[in-house]
């Protein structure tokens, strides 16, 4: 029997204990979506952990979640909670503290066996643990080397639930972009260790005509020495174990972080049942650009700047000034904080659920603001062209975060060709 299963005929019989006492003068307890409703206007602080379902906590719009502290261990004793960082750059990892004092709610309900910023797990400890035992993994980062294909296989066999945790983790992230090198890891491996002003230098001063590269197996005086295998692919987790929940962000914000904890902690304490299985956590129906505050006007795009090129209008849309965003064609969640700052939407929210590839829907949606109308045709293909030139990466715009995900996967070359 599962954990979820043991714990939901643990907590059946005390509901149904409950529902048959009487309480004639009692009022009729409110749906969780009144209870949502009601919750509407109100301050974050006055929304407690217990009264509002995961998914109706979502669609209240409430932006933050509190808790209420000093709970001890859940029913059954607390459950076991890993925290593994893999291919990224720990701000993932980090940004679970942005909960603040909601860490003491987890450290009520939860053993922490292994979480690299805070806790000292080792491999072989998560190794000898009994398959199941750990309730909740939460995953940052892709699959880029050996070792983090054999840690996320380990935590999958080891855990009730597995989540898929930031942009890295769901899309692929920045290190996904490495796909694009025709050489893949040797490439990158030459590049790194050799081309670079500072290794080059080093290589140049104690190993001329023998640079040294890292080695997978090196035996030295001390014993055999091993380094993980870089992998030509970088993989998103779910492309490499099964994933349970997804929460996008680079790095997620505290209120999908805070919507995480309290879907746990409502299961723990209150027999709230999770969200379905592939659920993303702290997204809406709508993209950024919904969100957005700025006034649109959709004007045609003759030129690409970037925001410290112009003086940038505060209430008007990026676009409209010529600013690549990809709001378009990114899901909202975020409450377009970066719009809000200034700066343009880079699209670590990932696509919309109707959106199968990301990159290709931003340039659609950017390519349509170019005036090719009929009533409108003062664009030609070389203009067209022109245009197209002034953005200055445009896989770093369109797939800065989503590559993983991408129908492109790799770098190619045509026969014959360059």
């Amino acid at each position: 029997m599962s954990f979820l299963d043991r714990f939901r005929s643990k907590k059946a019989k005390p509901k149904e204990e409950k529902k048959a006492a009487p309480a004639p003068k009692a009022e009729a307890p409110k749906s969780h979506k009144a209870e949502a409703a009601s919750c509407a206007g109100k301050t974050a602080a006055s929304v407690e952990a217990s009264q509002l379902a995961f998914s109706d906590l979502v669609e209240s719009g409430q932006p933050l979640v509190s808790y209420k502290f000093g709970l001890g261990a859940p029913p059954g004793g607390k459950i076991n909670l890993a925290i593994y960082w893999a291919a990224a750059c720990g701000g993932c990892d980090v940004s679970i503290l942005d909960i603040n004092n909601g860490v003491l709610t987890v450290g009520d309900m939860a053993n922490i066996v292994m979480w690299p910023v805070a806790a000292d797990g080792k491999e072989k400890d998560i190794a000898a643990m009994e398959d199941g035992s750990i309730t909740v993994s939460i995953i940052s980062g892709a699959v880029r080397n050996s070792e983090n294909e054999h840690m996320v296989k380990l935590l999958r066999k080891k855990s009730a639930i597995v989540v898929s945790y930031g942009t890295c983790a769901c899309f692929g992230g920045s290190p996904a972009l490495a796909n694009l090198v025709k050489g893949g890891k040797d490439e990158i491996l030459d590049y790194v260790y050799t081309k670079v002003p500072s290794t080059a230098n080093f290589q140049a001063d104690y190993h001329k005509g023998s640079p040294v590269v890292p080695q997978s197996h090196v035996k030295a005086p001390e014993g055999d020495l091993e380094l993980p295998v870089l992998y030509d692919t970088v993989k998103t987790l779910d492309q490499v174990i099964d994933v349970d929940y997804y929460v996008p962000g680079c790095p997620p914000l505290q209120e999908s972080i805070s919507h995480l904890l309290k879907a746990v902690a409502d299961l723990l304490y209150n027999g709230v049942a999770l969200p379905p299985k592939g659920t993303t956590v702290g997204v809406v129906t709508k993209t950024l650009c919904d969100q957005c505050h700025r006034r649109k006007e959709f004007r045609r795009v003759s030129k690409i700047v970037e925001p410290h090129e112009i003086d940038v209008d505060p209430e008007l849309c990026l676009m409209d000034q010529g600013i690549l965003c990809l709001g378009p064609a990114t899901v909202g969640g975020c409450n377009a904080r970066c719009t809000s700052a200034g700066q343009p939407c880079r699209g670590c929210y990932g696509p919309t659920v109707a959106v199968q590839e990301h990159g290709a829907s931003a340039l659609t949606a950017i390519a349509s603001l170019f005036p090719v109308l009929d009533e409108d045709p003062t664009c030609g293909e070389d203009q067209i062209i022109d245009v197209m030139s002034t953005i200055r990466d445009p896989l770093g715009y369109f797939y800065a975060y989503t590559m993983g995900k991408s129908l492109i996967k790799r770098s190619v070359t045509e026969k014959g060709g360059n």
